[in-house]
This record gives C-alpha cells, sequence and structure tokens, in this order.
C-alpha cells in the first residue's frame, strides 16, 4: 500500500502530507507531478492524495484550471475503478470541480481569507477519514482559504444528509453548531464530504497541520490514521 501525493504548480501542503502520510504514519509516500498523464505503479489498492495550495494561482476559480491537468483523467478513472482519494483545501475544491464530489466551493461569505484554527464535528463513522472517530466528536483543525464556502442545491444538500455523506460540520467547542461557527458561510455548516461509493472524501480544513504533538495539535492524526487503516483493508 501507498500514497501519492499530486503536485501542481501552486501547491503549498504537498510536503506536509507527504511528512505525515510517510514520516509520521510510515507508509510509502512519493509525489506525482500534475503532467503525468498516468498513476503507473498505483492500483486501487493504494491512495491517492491531491492536497492544499492555490493550483494555477486560483486563477478563473479555485481548482478551476488544475481539474483539467493531465493527470486528473487518471484520477477520475481511478476513483471511478473504486480507488480511495482524498483532497484537503484546494484539493476538495478541484475535486468538486472534476465532479468527483457534489457542489462546489465559493468565495466565503465575508469575502475575506480566513487562517485560524476552528471546532469541526465528526458527522458520521460510517467513512474511511470517520472511521477512528465518534459522531458527535469535535476536532480542532486549522483552516486557511478564501473560497471554503461549501454550496450545493436543495437536492444535493437532501442527498448528502439522507445517504450520511456528510464528514464534518463547522461547529463551536462544545459541539454545537450555529451561525456563530459558521466561519465561511457554508450551507449546512458543512466542512467536508464524500462520494456516494464512499471512496472520495473532500474537506476544507487541514488535517495534515494537526497531526503531531510537536505542533501542540494531534487532532487531525485519527483522521490519517483512519484512512490508512481503511486503505490497507483493500489491500
Amino acid at each position: 500500500m501507498k500514497f501519492g501525493v499530486i503536485v501542481f504548480p501552486g501547491s503549498n501542503c504537498d510536503d506536509d502530507m507527504v511528512h505525515v502520510l510517510g514520516t509520521v504514519l510510515g507508509h510509502e509516500t512519493v509525489k506525482l507531478w500534475h503532467k503525468n498523464e498516468s498513476l503507473e505503479g498505483f492500483t486501487t489498492d493504494d491512495c491517492i492524495i491531491v492536497p492544499g495550495g492555490f493550483s494555477y494561482g486560483d486563477y478563473v476559480r479555485a481548482g478551476a484550471v488544475a481539474r483539467f491537468s493531465p493527470i486528473m483523467k487518471s484520477v477520475i478513472d481511478f476513483a471511478n475503478r473504486g480507488g480511495y482519494v482524498f483532497g484537503i483545501c484546494n484539493g476538495f475544491q478541484i475535486l468538486c470541480e472534476a465532479h468527483l464530489l457534489p457542489g462546489a466551493l465559493l468565495r466565503n461569505r465575508d469575502q475575506k481569507f480566513i487562517a485560524k484554527n476552528v471546532f469541526i464535528r465528526s458527522e458520521t463513522d460510517n467513512a474511511a477519514t470517520n472511521r477512528r472517530l465518534s459522531p458527535g466528536q469535535v476536532l480542532r483543525i486549522p483552516v486557511a482559504h478564501a473560497e471554503g464556502r461549501y454550496y450545493a442545491d436543495e437536492e444535493t444538500i437532501f442527498q448528502l444528509n439522507q445517504n450520511d455523506q456528510i464528514l464534518f460540520r463547522y461547529c463551536d467547542g462544545a459541539g454545537e453548531v450555529n451561525l456563530a461557527s459558521n466561519h465561511n458561510g457554508s450551507v449546512g455548516n458543512i466542512a467536508g464530504i464524500c462520494n456516494e461509493a464512499r471512496n472520495v472524501f473532500g474537506m476544507m480544513p487541514h488535517p495534515e497541520r494537526a497531526s503531531e504533538d510537536i505542533l501542540g495539535n494531534k487532532d487531525g492524526y485519527s483522521i490519517f490514521r483512519g484512512l490508512v487503516e481503511a486503505v490497507a483493508e483493500v489491500g
């Protein structure tokens, strides 16, 4: 089992992901340049990570250009064949642009870049990223985005709720989901979702920035540990 971390022009969280998956968790992790046209050497027993950053400078809108990078055709095929794909921040935006996840990430409600620690609540344990979390469990995870306001139409939101596809919601420290804790204006305080097949995951907060004791916050570690365990079981 190994992890591939895609690198686009403007990616800035790729090394963080390689460190967490490779050094902290001890799994083979390699970088994949966006111009690669295939995922040679990877099987659906592995996992592809689409990291955070500002791919192509966020021109047009975040993720809109990266979605057409050569490697994305293979990523879409990989996901459609059941391979695990996890997008964080800009990676979440790219996966929505590629229609691997429903909805879109829009400009934050107050039209400002947000960079701070926030609280999110796990909404399920029925997903690889959440398998080590209990529904209702609160995590403190950093965010850093200008286009993180999750939006989808009413039917899509209904289906996400019906199918238990909402991974995380923004909340306060007590786990209450309310307007004050909805920092970017996301519909339903949504901070992360998965696809219906439960093999593609996206979230705006950065668990890779909260996965070691040395950082003073290890709340994100369980997200990656759960993902590793799920991928290992498939393999």
